[in-house]
């Protein structure tokens, strides 16, 4: 039974929020939003069990496709909502939000989540995480996507052609990663429940849950979209921000949970493993997704999405801390101060808008919105190029990793 209730306990906090999606009932944008977000909260933790206890039945090459899918399924959710209905409207602001709603998730996998797990490791057991020599691979393909992601805000544009290379990459990532040896790994928790069944009944069991976390998730993102750029609206706050930050608290929030957990029991090269390998999930299937998913609600082959400066300068600051963080794991180490190092820089550019006004004032200069997002993405760039020449003796091995 102990198994059993969080599965009861995170499909029950699903049911306000199912119930919003089809009897509206004229609620608040703030009570949809929570309630929304609390759903789609309690169907990623079912996912999570779920895909944990499926990676026993499924062929490694399978769940290697299948698991990665659907963890950034709640991510993919939103943002796919508002890339869709950037389609409809290419003059709307549905295309800023896609684009915030995607490198919000990004810089927080890295900025808390890579740091939050080297900081309580180093706290409890002072050391740092050492990751084991097959996520060379992962490092390796991150690093593409990366660069070429550099290519986007140069180029000034975001179209099919991109998204197709983002495929790519991640297509040639599996390719690699599924003619490895299978490692047989014991799930833990709340998954127990799950794999402690008979097979067939396993296999049902898991359909049904899968089925029910992808449709809590897929009922509730246009209502919490919606209701956090109304919210937004109503209370003077910038939706953009709202959308960029807040919703992916949401679908990253479990995640993140069970990260920690397994960082606090020690296993912290687990935990970052499973956040690296999620940060190269977004930053191919979920970029490589939003092209093409823009070209069909738009009806157009090859239309390139409506961005302005100010997303360009966002993609180009969520690449920088990429390649930043790509260059500390080189060694496929990341210790409490360069955990340190990562969650200072984010929360300096996250709180940037409170202090911008104060700075340009006191060096005498006109008030630019993107200034300080263009000076933390060169500083991310910078600081990159110094950690690639101090571990440029482990190159070769990263490089390697296009073996399996």
């Amino acid at each position: 039974m102990n198994r059993i209730l969080p599965f009861i306990i995170s499909m029950a906090i699903c049911i306000p929020g199912v119930a919003i999606s089809f009897f509206h009932g004229g609620l608040s944008p703030f009570v949809s939003a929570i309630l929304c977000g609390i759903a789609i909260f309690g169907a990623s933790f079912v996912l999570t069990w779920t895909c944990e206890a499926a990676q026993l039945d499924m062929p490694q090459a399978v769940a290697i496709a299948v698991v990665a899918f659907i963890a950034v399924l709640p991510e993919y959710a939103v943002d796919m909502y508002f890339t869709w209905m950037a389609g409809q409207d290419p003059d709307s602001p549905y295309s800023h939000y896609a684009i915030a709603n995607m490198t919000g998730a990004n810089r927080l996998l890295i900025g808390v989540g890579w740091a939050a797990i080297a900081l309580i490791f180093a706290a409890r057991y002072h050391g740092g995480i050492v990751l084991p020599d097959d996520k060379r691979t992962d490092v390796l393909f991150l690093a593409i996507a990366t660069l070429y992601a550099l290519l986007i805000p140069l180029k000034g544009s975001l179209t099919l052609l991109d998204g197709a290379v983002f495929l790519a990459i991640y297509v040639a990532y599996v390719f690699i990663i599924a003619r490895r040896p299978v490692a047989e790994e014991e799930p833990e928790g709340p998954a127990l429940a799950i794999t402690g069944l008979p097979k067939r009944k396993r296999f049902w069991v898991m359909g049904g849950l899968f089925l029910f976390s992808a449709l809590v998730i897929l009922c509730n993102a246009e209502p919490f979209s919606e209701s956090l750029v109304a919210s937004g609206k109503l209370l003077g706050i910038n939706e953009f921000l709202l959308v960029q930050w807040l919703a992916p608290i949401a679908s990253e929030a479990p995640e993140f949970i069970i990260a920690l957990m397994f960082a606090f029991r020690g296993n912290a090269s687990l935990a970052l493993g499973s956040l690296l390998s999620s940060k190269l999930n977004q930053w191919t299937l979920l970029v490589g997704m939003i092209p093409g998913v823009y070209a069909v609600s738009s009806g157009a082959v090859m239309p390139p999405i409506n961005l302005d400066s100010h997303q360009l300068q966002e993609i180009f600051l969520t690449a920088g801390q990429s390649i930043f963080a790509v260059a500390l794991l080189l060694n496929l180490r990341l210790s409490a101060m360069e955990g340190a190092v990562l969650f200072i820089l984010f929360v300096a550019q996250l709180s940037s808008p409170f202090y911008d006004f104060v700075l340009e004032n006191a060096l005498g200069l006109p008030h630019d919105p993107l200034r300080l997002h263009n000076i933390f993405a060169w500083l991310y760039l910078t600081l990159a190029f110094l950690m690639f020449c101090k571990n440029r003796n482990f190159i070769p091995s990263v490089l390697r990793a296009f073996r399996p």
